[in-house]
């Protein structure tokens, strides 16, 4: 009996260490979709189209806006790096998990975790602010034409650029200490394709409650704010357009806006839904629909609603690949 005593108090012990030291786990098992094998290999080949040809049109549209001096504006400069922080926002998930999909081996270290977590939100917190910083581009370019050279400056430019980035680094720096900052005793399986901080979150062997008003208060300031500010600004440019007189004029001041709404739509609502709801509520599933939409599907889909309803983006291509046509 005396035995039983000492070794239950040896492993509370234990337990108590591991605790305080934060985790006892070294490493997790990701695991992904689906556990049948024939499943797994049609979605690699699938989601291996998809993130080539994400690579192939956001490295493009970069390409073009680089070489192309027609292409020096303000608004394609804020769209060469919605590209890249597209291409790297992919890039941090995707070729892990097809690695995974084909693998038996599907685990991921603590650290590589962290890490994988911090680029990720860094990236999408980025993304986000600069959705903001295009819609205010697109609001000094429709209500003051006349003074949108000198009001959107280069210097200007790169400071708004430099600024959503430096919010972006430090705000998911305070969400990666605050999830990882918890015990993680075990078990180790997170129901997900990649570290994300709400599937993190479930393994934790403390109440997370304070990390869930901390997601809803940063989800707040990064989401909320930047989509009134994109509303405001679009408010403000629809009041414009209606007082153009020409029907033309109207739909091409329309036309430049639509790409932007559209992929601050596929993007920011599934964030929304996925980091300001309370984590009991949350579907594994559910989750990871959302984060292939904002993460992958999102990115996909960037470049050919920028090519398609751009004549300026289509004409540089044109003269890149030497062929002389008129785009109507």
């Amino acid at each position: 009996m005396r035995i039983m005593a000492s070794s239950f108090l040896r492993r509370k012990v234990v337990h108590s260490r591991d605790w305080k030291n934060h985790s006892s786990v070294t490493e997790f098992i990701l695991l992904g979709f689906s556990r049948n094998p024939r499943t797994n290999w049609i979605l690699f080949f699938f989601f291996l189209f998809l993130y080539l040809f994400t690579v192939l049109g956001n490295g493009l549209i970069v390409t073009l806006i680089r070489v192309d001096a027609r292409l020096h504006t303000p608004m394609y400069f804020f769209l060469s790096i919605l590209s890249l922080l597209d291409l790297s926002y992919a890039t941090t998930t995707v070729p892990q998990m097809l690695v995974h999909l084909v693998s038996k081996n599907k685990t991921i270290s603590y650290i590589g975790c962290v890490v994988q977590m911090y680029i990720f939100l860094t990236l999408g917190i980025t993304e986000t602010w600069i959705f903001a910083v295009m819609a205010y581009d697109r609001y000094v370019a429709i209500c003051y034409p006349l003074h949108y050279a000198v009001q959107m400056s280069q210097t200007l430019c790169i400071l708004l650029a430099v600024s959503s980035a430096l919010c972006g680094l430090i705000c998911a720096l305070v969400y990666t200490v605050f999830a990882m900052n918890l015990p993680y005793c075990g078990p180790n399986e997170i129901n997900h394709f990649f570290c994300e901080i709400p599937a993190v979150l479930k393994l934790a062997c403390a109440d997370t409650s304070l990390n869930d008003q901390v997601d809803f208060i940063l989800g707040f300031i990064l989401l909320l704010i930047p989509l009134s500010l994109i509303l405001a600004s679009y408010i403000r440019i629809c009041i414009s357009i209606l007082r153009i007189r020409s029907t033309q004029g109207r739909l091409k001041a329309f036309s430049t806006c639509a790409s932007h709404i559209t992929v601050v739509t596929m993007f920011c609502i599934p964030c929304m839904i996925m980091y300001m709801r309370p984590g009991s509520e949350a579907s594994p599933e559910e989750d990871k629909k959302l984060a292939l939409f904002y993460n992958v599907i999102s990115a996909f889909l960037n470049p050919i609603i920028y090519s398609l309803r751009n004549k300026d983006v289509k004409r540089a291509f044109f003269k890149l690949v030497g062929v002389s046509e008129n785009v109507h």
